[in-house]
This record gives structure tokens, sequence and C-alpha cells, in this order.
């Protein structure tokens, strides 16, 4: 059984001083639109697009399960590298339904907050939790792959099966 507190089961919370609660809600379909990528400023010049990745097959959601995204995605998808940087390098603010991000050149983007589809298929903590694949498979298991685990009292690295349904957002060098 997988349970969501593994941020603090694994004392990776990131509950830096810069996260903040706030209560403007941008609702869950906002990101749906065609985005362009944003330069937040980050040291390694990495973009992140301005929206999550619409999927077809999963019109309500937009979840894709690692390899859905892997295959469609490859290397546009982030490395943990990359989302360290986004946890270290910008300003994380809870909007109610996700995090709004401010990186250090003031450009932000939104992560929101849209939940996941277990391997059963069951959908959960639409508004509660961002789940957001990256590229990289756990190293301990090829059955699980690394994301980005967000709820309202930080962020942190942690893993997931890879049947599970999540959302994706792109980066670009």
């Amino acid at each position: 059984m997988i349970t969501l507190s593994f941020c603090a089961l694994a004392g990776c919370t990131k509950d830096k001083n810069e996260v903040s609660d706030s209560v403007e809600s941008t609702g869950t379909n906002n990101w749906r639109m065609t985005g362009t990528y944003v330069d937040l400023g980050l040291s390694s010049g990495t973009k992140w697009k301005a929206t999550n990745e619409v999927n077809e097959t999963d019109a309500e959601y937009d979840f894709f399960t690692y390899d859905e995204a892997m295959n469609r995605f490859g290397n546009s998808l982030p490395t943990m590298g990359q989302y360290e940087e986004l946890i270290d390098e910008c300003q994380w603010s809870w909007n109610g339904s996700g995090y709004n991000i401010t990186g250090p050149n003031g450009n932000s983007i939104i992560l929101p907050a849209s939940g996941y589809r277990n391997c059963d298929g069951d959908v959960a903590e639409v508004e509660g939790v961002g789940e957001y694949w990256s590229s990289t498979l756990y190293a301990e298991s090829t059955d699980n792959a690394n994301l980005l685990h967000s709820v309202s009292g930080g962020m942190c690295i942690v893993h997931f099966p890879r049947c599970f349904g999540i959302s994706v957002r792109l980066v670009q060098k």
C-alpha cells in the first residue's frame, strides 16, 4: 500500500521559509491551455513549461503513467536535478489548490495539486497533492520512478510505481 506521507516519513519535506500559505485559488482547470516555456532565472538556464501536459486519453485528469510520459515526452521530462533546483532556487507559495512558484528573476509558474491515479485506477487527492513525473527511475527498483511530491506543507522527491497516473510538466534547456 502506498501512502502520501512519504515526505514526513522520509524526512525530506522542504518546509522552506519561502513557502507560505494564501487563500488565492486558481481552480483545477486553469492550466489547460497552450503554454510557453518560462525562464525563471534558474542557475542552469532550464525553462519550465507554463502549463501541464494534456493527455487526450485521460481528458478528465490529464494523468500519464511513467511509461506513457517517457514514450511521449522523453528528454523533455525534468530530471531529479531540475526538480531539486526548482525547489532550492524558487519561492513556493501555496494557493489553495497548488503552488505558485516564483523564480529568482520574478517570473512564475503554477504547479496545480491535481492528485493522482493509483495502479488500481482510483483517483485521489485532487487539489490536495501535486505529483509530477521525472525522467529518473528509482535506483532501487525499475518498477518505480522518481517524482516531485507537493502538499500545502512542503515538497520533496519521492517514488511511485510506474503504473500510477500523475501529471507531467516539461522543461527546456
